[in-house]
């Protein structure tokens, strides 16, 4: 029982320890998938447990509950991803997967691995990739190579296709508690109260409340996100356009920004929807608290619910080509309003 605790440790993976007690005992039993789609939101921790599954899948050690044991070549090549035999496939600049990069990565992949037990190819992002471009994927699928095993990374299982998910083993990663996300953060020097603070603004995402530790600039963004919200909502119909087309020439095509943006208004309305319905919980965004207060003051609770609707359907359609400032515009005059237009 020791050396199984040991073994899972070592994967380095916290907050989803029945993902990795899954993924061990395929590997234990020689029982492992060649397709596995792993899924959660973004900065979950979906990429650290592909990566760690990998070393385990090509680690050296010679006990097999050892792996990974990060020691050995293979293990230090993975964790720097700059080994031959892994295959990290993710589109430029923000963009999804085309075509032609997923037929070359299937290519690479049918190739036998240069020194590892297995190649291992990567999707990162997969649900933002076109039908057809998924598809591509099918005839490795349906007649992988021995040697091959792929991850498939999806913020939105619902987005990928049902051909490439009956071929799949499904690991759901769910948001981890809180209290563990404040632990680790503490484990690092991260003061009790601000531990605290970033683990309820994080949404169970320990891979955000790291980078919020660590870059300060993280926090701050999200700061001036809200403090924009606000004057969103307190403003009028132009004022409102002339803030979408400021925020669409800083976004750009950076859908991902978009999305880091939408999070944080998303949970910024369900507290103001929290304090509207009279819910005595402490809010995420508890440093906000007179914003918070203020806006349930002046608005229904109807206006507050049809707010956090629009801010989710805005994240649905960056899966599509939409335009990201008519989007922009579209929501900002659909958000409630607080002054006449």
């Amino acid at each position: 029982m020791a050396g199984a605790m040991d073994g899972k440790a070592s994967w380095r993976v916290i907050g989803h320890d029945w993902a990795v007690d899954f993924l061990r005992r395929g590997l234990l039993m020689g029982r492992s998938r060649h397709a596995y789609l792993i899924s959660g939101s973004a900065s979950l921790g979906k990429m650290t447990l592909a990566r760690n599954f990998a070393m385990a899948l090509n680690c050296q050690a010679a006990d097999p509950s050892a792996r990974p044991c990060w020691q050995c070549r293979t293990c230090k090549s993975i964790a720097s991803e700059s080994d031959p035999d892994l295959l990290l496939a993710a589109g430029e600049a923000g963009a999804p997967l085309k075509i032609d990069a997923i037929r070359q990565v299937t290519r690479m992949l049918a190739l036998k691995p240069y020194a590892a037990r297995f190649r291992v190819a990567v999707f990162s992002d997969f649900d933002q990739i076109a039908p057809l471009a998924q598809d591509a994927l099918l005839k490795t699928l349906e007649e992988p190579a021995s040697h091959a095993i792929l991850i498939l990374l999806a913020d939105n299982i619902e987005r990928v296709l049902p051909t490439i998910r009956s071929r799949s083993q499904h690991i759901p990663l769910r948001p981890v508690p809180p209290y563990l996300i404040a632990e680790q953060l503490m484990a690092r020097g991260c003061p009790t109260e601000q531990a605290e603070f970033i683990a309820r603004l994080s949404n169970g995402r320990m891979g955000w409340a790291l980078a919020a530790l660590a870059d300060a600039s993280v926090l701050a963004f999200r700061a001036e996100m809200i403090d924009l919200l606000c004057a969103i909502v307190a403003g009028r119909r132009l004022q409102r356009l002339k803030v979408a087309d400021d925020l669409g020439k800083r976004i750009g095509r950076d859908k991902a920004m978009l999305r880091r943006i939408l999070e944080y208004w998303t949970t910024f309305w369900r507290d103001v929807l929290l304090q509207c319905c009279g819910e005595p919980a402490q809010p995420c965004n508890s440093d906000r608290s007179a914003d918070i207060q203020a806006l349930a003051a002046q608005l229904q609770t109807p206006a507050v619910h049809a707010a956090i609707v629009a801010t989710r359907a805005t994240m649905s359609a960056l899966a599509t080509n939409a335009n990201l400032r008519l989007l922009l515009d579209a929501l900002f005059l659909d958000y409630p309003w607080l002054a006449r237009r």
